[in-house]
């Protein structure tokens, strides 16, 4: 067990991975307040727009297994340095040339992400008491979402002000702030030397070897839950506009409740967890995420609740599943590779769910089918996690 996890210096390891998930999905969403302008400058066409959007989610998927080796060889603390520096470069190259160098730059920052995706659960796992282990993921989870949300909120103001250029590198300031906290908490020659993780946890009695049943019950779980949360956020405004006869503008800021909900479920979820069973959680997740596609179908009159309790769900869900992760692997080394597989293989179905959903809209001229889609990936977050969370053992 690491020192980092004992008094006075845990809590800046906390403040470090709250800094740290602040970059994980803010620089990402920075483009969609700004988009018009950039597709005005750029000439891009609708077409590559959408891939311009869906190159980040794209990485996570193909780039995991390279990130779980970069976690296992290089050590997660270098590993973590590489990502703030790979996410500095990525903003500053997305916004400083033409159409191929923004692509450029987004492939860069989707690289290293996908990185901090695998290597931070693993930091959590080995420097945090089980105890605490819930707390740390939370905060996490929590801070992805309002990383997404300050970076939404400041990027079309500061784009009227500044450029869209300027504005979707300021985002680059919460890596400099990270990277600034992270070298003071691991100290500078972990940060910035490469060290292999070793094939047992050191000082740390080796668990039992985690079932593929398991692992495979995960992957369906996070797929289903990247599926549902990828495909609701990149069409609830369309939907809203279409059903309720929303402007645009209003549709954006209504869908906003459901990231910031997000951040009750990731907070949320490790406390209800030390008083209920992760099955139970789990389930009651579930029942959560169901009102969103149900409750549109039935009564999109009550948008404001759906996204609120879909918000919850959503930030609970992932939370849950990493928690999963790193207490059923045996060493550091199989929760690397259980994160790769299961994240691999969840933001694959992430990444095709705006693309199939936006498909069937079109076909079928309506909403009915993308949210039966949806209630399905749902149900399949259910099954998943609910065949595996049962074997989560509670922390001591």
């Amino acid at each position: 067990m690491s020192e980092l996890a004992k008094a006075p210096r845990g809590w800046l390891l906390m403040l470090a991975i709250g800094l740290i998930a602040l970059n994980m999905r803010g620089p990402l969403v920075a483009v969609a307040p700004v988009v018009a302008q950039m597709q005005h400058d750029l000439g891009f066409t609708p077409v590559e727009l959408g891939f311009l959007t869906g190159i980040p989610v794209l990485c996570f998927a193909l780039a995991a297994p390279l990130a779980s080796l970069a976690g296992r060889k290089l050590g997660p603390e270098f590993a973590i340095t590489l990502t703030l520096l790979g996410v500095l470069l990525g903003v500053v190259v997305r916004s400083a040339g033409g159409g191929a160098v923004v692509m450029l730059g987004t492939v860069i920052l989707g690289v290293s992400i996908t990185i901090g995706n695998i290597v931070v659960p693993l930091i959590i796992r080995r420097d945090f008491t089980p105890a605490r282990q819930g707390a740390a993921m939370g905060t996490y989870t929590a801070a992805l979402n309002i990383g997404s949300f300050l970076t939404s909120m400041v990027s079309a103001p500061l784009a009227e002000l500044l450029g869209w250029r300027p504005a979707i590198a300021a985002s680059g300031l919460f890596a400099l702030a990270a990277l600034a906290v992270w070298v003071i908490a691991v100290g500078q020659r972990a940060a910035f030397v490469p060290a292999a993780v070793p094939a047992s946890d050191p000082g740390r009695p080796a668990g039992k070897p985690t079932s593929r049943w398991i692992t495979a019950a995960l992957t369906v779980g996070f797929a289903g839950q990247a599926f549902s949360y990828y495909g609701v956020t990149a069409w609830l405004p369309s939907l809203l506009v279409d059903e309720l006869g929303m402007t645009p503008s209003a549709a954006g800021a209504a869908s906003s409740l459901f990231q910031i909900f997000a951040i009750v479920g990731g907070l949320g979820v490790p406390l209800a967890a030390r008083f209920a069973s992760t099955t139970a959680v789990g389930l009651t997740l579930g029942l959560l995420w169901l009102t969103v596609p149900v409750g549109l179908l039935l009564a999109p009159e009550l948008w404001w609740l759906w996204c609120s309790l879909g918000g919850v769900a959503q930030g609970g869900g992932i939370t849950l599943i990493f928690l999963a992760i790193i207490r059923l692997a045996r060493d550091q080394a199989s929760a690397a590779r259980m994160s790769a597989v299961v994240q691999g293989t969840g933001y694959s179905f992430g990444a095709v769910a705006p693309t199939l959903l936006g498909y069937i809209h079109g076909v079928s001229g309506a909403w009915t089918g993308p949210l039966l889609l949806i209630l399905c990936s749902v149900t399949a977050f259910i099954l998943g996690t609910a065949l595996s969370l049962r074997r989560v053992p509670k922390p001591h």
